[in-house]
């Protein structure tokens, strides 16, 4: 008979061996699910190179987070990285807190995301996901952040999201949604940013909801009525739902149609007679029906008679011959066609507004630069853009610079500004942008240097060159066969949405412009083989990112910088110009200065030398001579990332007050401080 302590030691070995195995089966699970996701979404091979050891938090995978004691996957960022397939295998994370997917391919179901309980921030805006979003999201009770706009999303906005006691975020726009909008404003007392506009909603705005998140965040939906701005709701507006509720009262919505006014509701008792009351009611109601068609007639044909004449108008401007206002059928048809194509043209599933719209809209110059002027224009609905009117930018006929709009307003991500429609005609070209209210890096680097002025810490200046980065990387992946960059990289182009995010703008432009003055004409930063060669290159976007980066550690302005725009009124310190920044730092270092590099407003802050003198490095490494030599922009993002501000560890419970944005902060960046 074996000793006691021999028996003991065999029961410990095997009490030991039962739980490794079991806690290696859940890391496996965890691994397994994301080996499976991989395999359905990465045709691209984006993660290949990175997603190769045996357990996803041993082997430090790309964008994934473990829990502390490095046992289960509890978050997941991959943002922009071009992936298309179903989420579907994600489910199998029951310890995800947070899961950034922002700004891919995805598409399918939302409904397996249901199943990770005890996510808190979920991020999947610009991707390809349809059908309902689902009830069952309803067990996602930890949840704080839920944003699943630009995406093709259907049917009504369920009651399960009421139940989200903890929800600070719900973005929801530029789906295909429908039905009446909850009001959350009393069961979501955390709600902070609520935005449903560009759908397909109806009824009436509630109250509590309009008065908090203002028109802008229901603009687009024309079935919407409510306070003012909005169309007053009519009596069949605030009926409800059911049959025994139906009535002839003839509804004010536009989308409304004769037909239906026609259903009267049961009759009541046994009488089968008409009331004279009744019978007034009918002869009132089809009197009004027979004015709104009159009036709809009326309309049609003035509107078609005045189309005419503009589409005489446009023949004369846009094809130098002028047409007779009387044509056959064969002709008129040449019209129409050539008519529509001097339409704005939009790249949405639906166009929100009219040329007539915009010409109409109020209209405020934001800045005039060497390619034309950008005004900022409030539609009648109070939705902003920002139109750029081009001076002599293209000479190219309109085939052409159809092709390169298709080239800009194709290319989608989080941090480039977005291309939303264009105009072409042979005497005018518009392009309109969304409107970015925050102002750009330049401003907030440079203006009002002096007493009074609210630094722009360091957490913020590397949000802001991040995403920047991130931004410009996705122009050269995307066109990277055909070499395209983008062409006037400079931190006035680098713009900041209304959460903060940076978006890069004016991409696209070096197309329209002959590529022997697009130089002259851009004035972006200039690499040094610019000076001989003449050309745009995405090397040379490197280097111009190496300024940018130059700028925000050291508060200086390049002397090259061109003319600032007419709307920046604040006065910049000459002191802080520099003729040539990146000549400037490499002298500093050589006298063994380091210190004077940076901007005083960032050395007030503690425990941050290191990542300042790390991104120094990433910064000097784009600004090389040799353009050879210069890192691609993946991989300068990819040194950003790893440069990480001082943060605390999540725990069990995310700490709200913490997790609560910085109003210059983007909480697309929720994914990257909240660990």
């Amino acid at each position: 008979m074996p000793p006691p302590s021999f028996v003991l030691y065999v029961c410990f070995l095997f009490l030991f061996l039962s739980f490794t195995c079991s806690e290696q089966q859940k890391r496996s699970n965890d691994t397994n699910a994301l080996l499976l996701f991989q395999s359905q979404v990465d045709a691209h091979g984006s993660l290949a190179h990175n997603w190769t050891a045996w357990d996803a938090c041993a082997g430090n995978w790309r964008g994934v987070r473990c829990t502390s004691d490095g046992r289960r996957v509890m978050g997941l960022s991959l943002p922009s990285l071009n992936l298309r397939g179903p989420v579907g295998a994600l489910s199998a994370l029951d310890q995800l807190r947070i899961l950034d997917l922002h700004g891919n391919r995805l598409n399918g179901s939302l409904l397996p995301l249901s199943k990770c309980a005890n996510l808190k921030l979920l991020y999947l805006a610009n991707n390809d996901l349809s059908g309902p979003i689902p009830g069952e999201f309803s067990a996602l009770k930890r949840l704080m952040r839920l944003d699943l706009s630009d995406n093709n999303l259907s049917g009504p906005m369920p009651d399960g999201l009421s139940k989200m006691a903890r929800l600070m975020t719900l973005r929801l726009q530029n789906n295909a949604l429908s039905g009446k909008v909850p009001d959350f404003s009393s069961v979501l007392p955390a709600l902070q940013e609520f935005n449903v506009s560009n759908n397909e909603l109806n009824g009436k705005v509630p109250d509590g909801l309009q008065k908090k998140f203002g028109q802008g965040s229901f603009t687009g939906n024309s079935g919407l009525c409510g306070l003012s701005p909005f169309p007053a709701c009519s009596f069949a507006n605030s009926l409800p739902s059911s049959p025994s509720a139906q009535s002839t009262i003839v509804p004010s919505n536009p989308s409304w149609k004769p037909g239906a006014a026609m259903s009267v509701g049961p009759t009541v008792g046994k009488k089968k007679g008409l009331s004279t009351t009744a019978i007034v009611g009918i002869v009132v109601g089809d009197a009004v029906v027979l004015l709104v068609i009159t009036s709809f007639l009326v309309a049609y044909y003035c509107r078609g008679t005045a189309a005419g004449g503009r589409q005489g108008e446009e023949d004369e401007d846009g094809n130098g011959k002028k047409r007779s206002s009387s044509y056959s059928s064969s002709e008129k048809k040449d019209s129409d066609e050539a008519g529509d194509r001097s339409k704005l043209v939009f790249f949405d599933r639906r166009k929100h507004f009219e040329l007539e719209d915009l010409l109409k809209a109020s209209a405020e110059m934001l800045g005039k630069g060497s390619l034309g002027t950008v005004y900022r224009a409030i539609l009648e609905d109070g939705c902003m853009v920002a139109v750029k009117r081009l001076k002599d930018a293209n000479p190219c006929a309109r085939k052409e610079f159809e092709q390169y709009m298709d080239v800009i307003g194709k290319l989608r991500h989080p941090n480039i500004v977005r291309l939303r429609a264009y105009y072409y005609a042979k005497e005018e070209k518009l392009l309109v942008y969304d409107f970015l209210p925050n102002g750009s890096l330049y401003s907030l680097l440079h203006e009002n240097r002096g007493p009074g002025r609210t630094p722009l810490d360091w957490t913020t200046r590397l949000s802001l060159v991040l995403g920047a980065g991130r931004g410009l990387a996705r122009i050269h992946q995307e066109y990277s066969a055909t070499k395209i960059p983008h062409g006037n990289v400079k931190s006035s182009n680098v713009l900041l949405d209304k959460n903060g995010a940076a978006c890069i703008a004016d991409f696209g432009l070096a197309l329209l412009l002959n590529p022997a003055n697009a130089i002259a004409r851009l004035g972006g930063y200039r690499a040094p083989e610019q000076v001989e060669s003449k050309k745009l290159s995405q090397k040379a976007d490197v280097y111009g990112f190496g300024i940018l980066l130059l700028e925000a550690l050291t508060g200086k302005a390049p002397a090259q910088y061109p003319t600032r725009p007419t709307h920046l009124h604040q006065q910049q310190d000459e002191s802080m110009v520099i003729e040539d920044l990146p000549k400037w730092v490499r002298s500093t270092i050589r006298e063994e200065w380091t210190a004077e590099i940076f901007d005083a407003e960032l050395l007030r802050y503690k425990n941050i030398e290191e990542e300042l003198v790390a991104m120094l490095h990433v910064a000097l490494a784009c600004v090389t001579q040799q353009a050879d030599e210069r890192p691609a922009m993946a991989d300068v993002v990819k040194l950003i990332e790893d440069i990480r501000v001082e943060q605390s560890p999540i725990g069990e419970e995310l700490d709200e007050s913490r997790n609560s944005l910085s109003p210059s902060l983007a909480t697309t960046e929720d994914a990257r401080i909240s660990y």
